[in-house]
């Protein structure tokens, strides 16, 4: 789980699938640490856990047990108490556990003084979703993106990292007697210049990405963009392929999908339309994660109506559903439309759709696996992107191929062939109406 000392920092900026190294982790088994605030109940601080170990399960990492301390604060010098570390460290040595997940992001001091005075490996929730990301990254913009993290990430732990190598041969001094600066000290000088080398570059990269899609949506303005957004796991990637048939990879995993992923979606509509599956969101996401995927993240920014995917199975959906909705706000999308997509209703009984429909009554609920009302959400969704309206026409018979264009583009509740015309009530998109303007019926 841990990156290696050095990794990648003395390498040429080359991010080909064939030069991506995959990590080397020691790191098998674990410990999980959580800290309970006053504000916070017995049940929150669970399913915190119980979402932490699975990023863990994700990343390869068995975990063992999960410990939490109650206080307000974290300790500024060690994040938890020293009684708290001492037994921890006990504990840990006892169940041979490689490693302490602690569930916030540590800072340098943190990890670098409970390592040193209590003899516990530690890293973060940061630097376990860090180690998924580069898992499942598969593109070079998705591993363009990552590496940016990484490096930001590691930043300005340097000093925790190389450490250990004075510690190894002590300290250096000259003849005089007076210290001088280890080799890992120089070392740090030299790798801290590398890395602000290879984020600039990446960024450089990056950059170009955000105006090659800025270009290709300038030659797309006509066409309608639906973006899935949604906490991860949420089901995301089943619906797109249901929807459209992509083939995209589907894993109950956390962050199985990086890369965006976009097909033409048919729908009744003559109008084109575009849907893009996106990276999936989680709670207390690093910052500079999110600005690290600006270029995926521009497909929501620049999306004509989200569906916002929720797995209704999970008790906590109420609270990834705020979640999501404040990660669109951080990145500028929260005045995009939205519809309210209720995932997974094969796992739940009749009853709690019902209560749950009556919470969120524009809400869709489907389940996406066995395409459990999906046509629905398509009307749904035609009705919501085209601002759909019901109305009645009357065609007469040498109007006949209009009745044709609207099995096209519109939806059609009802069709009767008279004696002096064909009579027709259709769902029908404002952008379509001019088609049978002189043939409504008031």
């Amino acid at each position: 789980m841990q990156y290696e000392e050095n990794d990648h920092l003395m390498e040429e900026f080359d991010l080909e699938p064939d030069s991506w190294e995959d990590l080397e982790r020691e790191d098998k088994t674990a410990f999980l640490a959580a800290i309970v605030r006053q504000n916070e109940t017995e049940s929150q601080t669970q399913a915190s856990l119980d979402e932490l170990q699975r990023l863990a399960d994700t990343a390869g990492i068995d975990v063992l047990g999960s410990y939490t301390q109650k206080r307000n604060h974290p300790v500024r010098a060690t994040y938890f108490g020293k009684g708290f570390l001492e037994e921890l460290s006990h504990k840990m040595q006892q169940a041979r556990a490689d490693v302490l997940i602690i569930n916030e992001e540590l800072n340098p001091i943190q990890a670098r003084n409970i390592e040193n005075d209590f003899g516990i490996r530690v890293i973060d929730r940061t630097e376990v979703i860090l180690s998924i990301f580069h898992d499942h990254a598969r593109t070079r913009e998705a591993k363009l993106q990552v590496r940016l993290a990484e490096l930001q990430y590691q930043l300005p732990r340097l000093r925790r990292l190389w450490g250990h190598f004075d510690k190894e041969r002590g300290s250096t001094r000259s003849s005089g007697g007076a210290a001088t600066r280890g080799m890992g000290e120089k070392q740090i000088e030299i790798d801290k210049r590398l890395i602000r080398q290879q984020i600039r570059k990446i960024n450089q990269a990056i950059a170009g990405i955000t105006q090659q899609k800025e270009t290709q949506r300038k030659q797309r303005d006509r066409t309608k963009k639906i973006c899935l957004v949604g906490y991860t796991n949420a089901g995301k990637s089943t619906l797109f392929n249901s929807l459209t048939a992509a083939g995209v990879l589907v894993e109950d995993k956390l962050f199985a999908t990086l890369d965006s992923t976009s097909r033409q979606l048919k729908l009744s509509t003559s109008f084109p339309v575009v849907i893009s599956d996106t990276v999936g969101f989680i709670s207390n996401l690093p910052h500079h994660l999110v600005a690290s995927f600006s270029a995926t993240l521009m497909e929501v920014k620049d999306a004509d109506l989200l569906l916002h995917v929720v797995d209704l199975s999970d008790e906590r959906f109420e609270y990834y559903i705020d979640q999501v909705d404040s990660v669109l706000a951080g990145i500028g999308a929260q005045d995009i439309p939205q519809l309210l997509v209720l995932n997974k209703t094969d796992l739940v009984d009749d009853t709690y759709e019902v209560l749950v429909h009556r919470r969120y009554p524009e809400a869709v609920l489907i389940s996406a696996l066995k395409r459990g009302h999906v046509e629905d959400l398509l009307k749904k969704l035609e009705e919501k992107l085209f601002n759909k309206q019901f109305q009645k026409v009357f065609l007469p018979y040498d109007k006949a191929a209009l009745a044709s264009l609207l099995h096209d583009i519109a939806f059609v509740h009802k069709e009767e062939y008279r004696d002096d015309g064909i009579y027709l009530e259709v769902s029908l998109g404002s952008q379509d109406l001019h088609h049978v303007q002189d043939y409504l019926l008031t």
